[in-house]
């Protein structure tokens, strides 16, 4: 019996995205297909590198030739990506996606979540930039252990452009590779403005796949300023269970959701979620509380990406710009899957709640 390309294709069309609710043939994931007798190549393209269900997806496609077609074939799939852009603009416009990081409240580790987030999305095989939004307060270039990192020039198409600083495979630029650490930044709205538009248009960003921005605490200038001259993909916010901070994370929400802004939040990362002792690693204890991002989440129709326990070894990570060497990491790995899946489901118009 020969087989035919058709034959594969119709076979493949009973494997559907688990986000994407289509089959793959429907969705163009499924290309390259070449058929020589029992040998069956093709290519499945992803939406992202950093996709969950990448296994998921290959084993269904086995199966699926196998029982629709022949378990006698020798099937090659190659899983590959290909990122989707939230949308096309003069602004950056080889930056395919950009998320802004926010909280309501200062020290609930939003800095730290962007930076795991931007490492955990290079490591994928994304093009990941870091943009530092926070003035007044910059850590990334302490993260990042890029701190007094000369800033140089090139030129780009005839335009004099800042050069970011690379670290890990990420391009960051920061406010903190400007100043000292020493140096207090102490600038009204309008400078703050303009500064930031030099980060957007001035700093040769390139062709990256997601820019994460790591928005400055509250709602201010810097978030209206971000908001308003940006096509954002959507917002992640981060806070802490503690009553305190979802209060100052629901305005954060609140934000993104005024006329003008409308800004979708692909969903929320509670930070400091719960510490568990060495000797007894299944105990969690909620020391700030319980329930409070999901119960904002719920509120706001977003979802709980994941929660992040209090670790020493996070905090020394952080502060010796280790985020990406321990265990721990894998935490940042399962919430950029997550981020990446609503931002496919966003993509796609697809509603889940």
């Amino acid at each position: 019996m020969k087989i035919s390309n058709q034959d594969i294709l119709n076979a493949l069309k009973h494997v559907d995205d688990p986000d994407l609710k289509k089959d793959l043939v429907t969705l163009n994931m499924i290309r390259d297909l070449i058929v020589d007798g029992n040998k069956v190549n093709f290519s499945v393209y992803l939406t992202t590198p950093a996709c969950p269900m990448k296994d998921f997806i290959e084993n269904a496609c086995r199966n699926a030739i196998a029982h629709f077609v022949s378990e006698d074939l020798e099937v090659k799939i190659k899983m590959t990506a290909e990122v989707i852009g939230h949308s096309k603009s003069e602004i950056l416009p080889r930056v395919k996606n950009i998320i802004a990081i926010a909280s309501g409240k200062g020290g609930v580790g939003k800095s730290t979540v962007a930076a795991g987030l931007a490492l955990a999305l290079s490591e994928s095989g994304a093009a990941t930039g870091l943009m530092d939004a926070d003035i007044y307060g910059p850590s990334i270039p302490l993260l990042f252990g890029a701190v007094g990192e000369p800033v140089e020039m090139e030129v780009v198409d005839g335009k004099e452009l800042m050069k970011p600083i690379t670290r890990n495979g990420i391009k960051l630029f920061s406010i903190g590779f400007l100043s000292s650490e020493k140096e207090a930044v102490v600038w009204r709205g309008p400078m703050v403005s303009s500064a930031l538009k030099q980060f957007i248009n001035g700093v040769n960003w390139g062709d990256l796949d997601y820019l994460v921005i790591d928005l400055p605490p509250g709602t201010g200038d810097v978030q209206l300023t971000i908001v308003q001259n940006l096509p954002l993909t959507g917002a992640v916010i981060v806070s802490t269970p503690q009553k305190l901070a979802i209060a100052d994370a629901r305005r954060a929400c609140a934000m993104f959701k005024i006329q003008g802004v409308d800004t979708p939040i692909l969903g929320m990362v509670e930070n400091m979620s719960y510490f568990s002792p060495e000797d007894a690693p299944d105990k969690k204890y909620r020391i700030f509380g319980s329930g409070g991002v999901q119960t904002l989440a719920n509120e706001f129709g977003s979802e709980v990406l994941g929660e992040i326990p209090i670790k020493e070894q996070m905090v020394e990570d952080g502060d010796n710009a280790g985020l990406g060497k321990d265990g721990h990491f894998e935490i940042f790995k399962d919430i950029a899957g997550r981020l990446v899946r609503q931002i496919a489901i966003q993509q796609a118009g697809i509603k889940t709640l």
